[in-house]
């Protein structure tokens, strides 16, 4: 890991338990694991993942859980977050001390321009920070950059884009802004639009700075689950809007997951 971030880690288990990847999350510090995945919402058994490898459930909080999901010799580590940009933040800064391989963040999408539908996948080509939480990782919290651009600095994503591609399937590369609020979101939905970003989530940027200070290679597989512009809702989707979401979701996803993790 970049000096920067041991700093945190440091200042952080200062005043808490060395060991907070157990403490937290259940894991083995001494194990290594192919890829660490980091999820706001998804679980391994939202995807349907039981169905192909051995998913253990090593520790579970009101809104954070464990995992370690096994198949064919492959060891996956992942956690469950709450949403937003702080908390991704703060549980990757909790696993930081592990021997781990790759990031995955898996996550679920909104998309601002009609020409995405749901259930497509993305990962960010950049990403947009509309909140304060990665001020935090900088030299002194007076130091915000409104709008932050964030970028990912890893050849995996193009390494992803191509698996997904050979299994038949699209990664699109899209913009995204990163928002502080869900339910505030639509009274500025044209401001964010003014940006020009294709996409709408929380956490992208914070992860792909958080990945960049731990050095480790990264990639965002975001799936879309709502379209503003065309009119295709978050809560009440339905039909072949819903259909499409449910495949990629339960087949779609968890293949290329599987795939990423498995590459050297």
């Amino acid at each position: 890991m970049k000096p920067r971030l041991r700093e945190i880690v440091d200042a952080f288990q200062h005043y808490n338990s060395p060991d907070m990847a157990y403490q937290v999350f259940g894991f083995d510090l001494a194990l290594t694991y192919d890829a660490l995945v980091v999820a706001p919402s998804f679980t391994p058994m939202k995807l349907r993942m039981e169905t192909d490898a051995q998913i253990t459930l090593l520790k579970e909080s009101a809104y954070t859980a464990g995992y370690l999901v096994e198949k064919d010799g492959l060891r996956i580590a992942w956690i469950k977050t709450a949403a937003s940009a702080s908390t991704c933040m703060d549980h990757m800064a909790v696993c930081a001390g592990m021997k781990v391989n790759k990031l995955i963040f898996v996550g679920a999408v909104g998309a601002l321009s009609p020409h995405i539908a749901v259930g497509d996948l993305c990962t960010p080509s950049y990403s947009i920070a509309g909140g304060y939480a990665l001020t935090y990782l900088k030299d002194s919290i007076r130091d915000f950059v409104p709008f932050e651009r964030v970028e990912p600095h890893s050849s995996l994503v193009d390494r992803a884009i191509a698996l997904a591609a050979g299994e038949g399937c699209e990664l699109k590369p899209a913009s995204v802004f990163c928002t502080d609020s869900i339910s505030a979101e639509y009274f500025h939905l044209e401001e964010i639009r003014a940006f020009g970003t294709d996409l709408i989530e929380m956490e992208t940027a914070a992860f792909h700075t958080m990945a960049d200070l731990m050095e480790l290679p990264a990639v965002a597989l975001l799936l879309v689950s709502d379209n503003s512009a065309a009119g295709v809702p978050l809560v009440g989707r339905e039909g072949e809007a819903e259909q499409r979401y449910r495949h990629a979701q339960r087949e779609v996803l968890p293949n290329l997951i599987f795939h990423i993790a498995k590459l050297k």
